[in-house]
């Protein structure tokens, strides 16, 4: 079915994990009781879903993932908003607690990376295996929904390796974190997810900042941030996207 496009449409990158479904409506019915109006949001499984959304045209505000701020701003007419203020995306490589794997010098070609379909979060995880010597020549990449699917795989003993967005390792239950050996964590400290419109919601930016920026000082606003995780907002110029752009670009040469 075609969205109405009296109502604009929102959608969240879906590197987030499953216990912060709710908290993202939650923000999304805050969000249209501020600004005045409807706003449908759209969650979707996977990158590969929410990259056919973008090209039916079917989103006009997206939380977007880093690696796809350049197909957003140059390709889909999108523009920055805001990003949250002191969140960068970080990455966790981490091995079952049962293993012989204590650094990730410990790893041997023909290891298994198990890891989702979030493309920034495989592009660090290549670097930060690099180490080791390893490649895409000489690891076997297990591809899987959810975070929580990953570290399922490394307990299982179906991958040595896991490779995580910080905050979803984070998320995963103390059960099963408890069970993982963190091997370690990026410190690239300028990637970050972004707030972006899309042409439709362009002319309406400078209303979503007057609403956002100062939703931390707002009793209801800080509780719904809490439950993301995002200690707030500020804004991000279109210089600053230019920046991430061309981090990315550099990042996966």
């Amino acid at each position: 079915m075609a969205p109405d496009l009296s109502v604009a449409q929102f959608t969240v990158s879906p590197d987030f994990g499953p216990d912060l479904i709710a908290s993202w409506f939650v923000f999304n019915t805050w969000m249209q009781r501020r600004l005045g109006r409807p706003i449908h949001l759209e969650l979707h499984d996977s990158f590969a879903a929410q990259r056919a959304a973008l090209a039916a045209g079917e989103v006009d505000m997206i939380y977007a993932n880093p690696s796809d701020a350049a197909v957003l701003v140059r390709s889909y007419g999108f523009t920055p908003v805001v990003r949250p203020a002191q969140h960068p995306d970080e990455v966790v490589l981490a091995a079952a607690a049962s293993s012989d794997i204590h650094h990730v010098e410990d790893l041997a070609p023909g290891t298994r990376l198990a890891q989702t379909d979030d493309p920034d979060v495989s592009m660090i995880a290549r670097i930060m295996l690099e180490p080791a010597d390893l490649d895409a020549d000489n690891t076997t990449i297990v591809e899987l929904d959810t975070y929580v699917l990953v570290a399922k795989a490394l307990l299982d003993g179906r991958a040595e390796v896991g490779a995580f967005l910080d905050e979803a390792f984070e998320g995963l239950s103390t059960l099963v974190r408890d069970q993982l050996r963190p091997l370690v964590t990026s410190q690239i400290s300028v990637i970050h997810h972004a707030l972006m419109v899309g042409p439709r919601l362009a002319p309406h930016r400078d209303t979503l900042l007057g609403v956002l920026v100062p939703m931390a000082d707002d009793p209801a606003g800080a509780r719904v941030l809490a439950e993301l995780g995002i200690a707030g907002w500020q804004p991000m110029e279109h210089e600053e996207a230019e920046f991430l752009i061309d981090l990315m670009d550099t990042l996966a040469a």
